[in-house]
Parts: structure tokens; C-alpha cells; sequence
């Protein structure tokens, strides 16, 4: 698969945005070749990085989702764009140590007045051959 491929997804920020997340990101990192422990990895990660926008409640508003794949990379960016100006999105000690565990690198924070943003990566591992 030679050069770099998005799938865009937007939805309302509800307690069902997880799941179709997860469905999303592990169908594209099947197709990238992840292994089955990389993918229930990025599932986790993509759990974890939702709840940090949206909560385990849903908020409102429709959050963005961007995944970037390219031969051996699969990120993700999710935007929650909504009109009231909620918590910071601070993930907590535990969920921060997973998603160090879980991908490559990730971030969450605010851009903008009423705007979340997260960002993740996680590479494919390279087994030796």
C-alpha cells in the first residue's frame, strides 16, 4: 500500500462513539498487517483516548475522527467540537500509563475555547525474518 491513505469519521459524542471507533481503527490496522495483540492494543488505546473527550456519559457535540495510514503507521486524531466549554481533558495517572503501554506516542488537550483534541500513533512491530 504505497503512500498515505485518511478515513474520516464524524459522529454525535455519545456513549456509542467508542465502539465505532474501535470497529474503525481495527479494520484499518488489519489491513496494515498489525498483529492480533496490536490490534486489541489500539483498540484499548482508542477506548481509553474517546473516554478523555467525551467521558463515560457522552457530552454534546460531534467529535471528528481522522485516521492516517500509511504503510507501516496508523494514527488517529479525534476532535470534539461542541458549544459549551467543558473539563480540561486531562487523562488520569492510570489512563496515561496505559495508552504509554499501549501505542507509540498520544497526546490530549484543548484547542480552542470549546474544542478537545487527541492524537495517537502506533507503528506495526517489525518481526525479524
Amino acid at each position: 500500500m504505497p503512500g498515505t491513505d485518511e478515513v474520516r469519521l464524524s459522529a454525535p459524542a455519545t456513549t456509542e462513539l467508542p465502539r465505532l471507533a474501535r470497529l474503525t481503527a481495527s479494520g484499518l490496522a488489519c489491513r496494515l498487517g498489525f498483529s492480533y495483540d496490536e490490534v486489541e492494543d489500539l483498540r484499548l488505546a482508542i477506548d481509553e483516548l474517546c473516554f478523555s473527550l467525551i467521558g463515560t456519559q457522552g457530552r454534546p457535540g460531534v467529535v471528528h475522527l481522522m485516521f492516517t495510514l500509511d504503510d507501516e503507521t496508523l494514527e488517529v486524531e479525534g476532535t470534539l467540537e461542541s458549544g459549551e466549554r467543558g473539563p480540561d481533558p486531562v487523562p488520569s495517572g492510570l489512563s496515561r500509563k496505559i495508552l504509554e503501554a499501549l501505542v507509540d506516542d498520544h497526546e490530549v488537550r484543548r484547542n480552542g475555547r470549546d474544542q478537545l483534541t487527541f492524537w495517537m500513533r502506533k507503528r506495526r512491530l517489525q518481526l525479524a525474518g
